[in-house]
């Protein structure tokens, strides 16, 4: 899953970013509104999480913005002006979820997926595919009704390929999805965490290499 989070308070913003890295999230920050549409132009992202009140472009028009996209992105407004009325006005402008600070991390993480469970054509819950189930919330995969005991990034790169199954995902896509816009498009990164996550899967192997074209599940 990928993430902007769009936050001027630069340790908040840090803050937020590290917490949903950890949990397996792509996470890019913007600081202000003309940020923020800027790496909307770039990059796809499943969720937003939008501070209201942003310099540049302000909080209100840039979730307008985003709302009348061709690509659906679900925004979560973070915000201090947590009433009922501030409310209302949130969702009224198109925000698909609003949540006031202070907030408690763990109920930020589930609003996050269930807002990407919303998404158009998102899968259910629990994905399932050649024996693996994997539940993103409760962050628990089993091949066979055997314990997974993986990495953030393994789960998250297993998440993405169920995701997409049948379809191949490319070693651009999958660096994409997983990891972040800082993430080097030349690196063997994820070479490296699809063999670790091959070994941990065991036998059969189940993640079909195509050269020049990606990965995906099969069996």
């Amino acid at each position: 899953m990928r993430v902007l989070v769009v936050e001027d308070a630069r340790s908040l913003a840090a803050v937020l970013a590290e917490g949903l890295r950890d949990q397996g999230m792509a996470v890019d920050v913007a600081h202000d509104g003309l940020e923020a549409a800027a790496k909307l132009d770039l990059n796809p992202y499943d969720v937003v999480v939008l501070d209201r009140d942003v310099p540049g472009i302000h909080g209100d028009t840039l979730c307008r913005m985003i709302t009348e996209r061709d690509h659906r992105v679900m925004v979560l407004m973070l915000t201090a002006a947590g009433t009922p009325g501030d409310r209302v006005s949130g969702l009224a402008l198109g925000a698909d979820d609003y949540l006031a600070k202070p907030f408690h991390f763990p109920e930020l993480i589930l609003r996050i997926h269930a807002l990407a469970r919303r998404q158009p054509a998102a899968r259910p819950r629990t994905l399932r595919a050649a024996g693996i189930e994997l539940d993103p919330v409760r962050r628990v995969a089993t091949r066979d009704n055997r314990h997974l005991n993986l990495s953030v990034k393994e789960f998250a790169l297993l998440e993405a390929l169920l995701r997409a199954t049948p379809a191949f995902l490319s070693t651009e896509d999958l660096l994409e999805q997983v990891w972040d816009e800082y993430a080097d498009p030349l690196t063997n990164t994820v070479t490296v965490t699809i063999s670790r996550l091959r070994r941990k899967l065991g036998a059969p192997d189940i993640i079909t290499t195509t050269p020049g074209i990606g990965y995906r599940i099969t069996g």
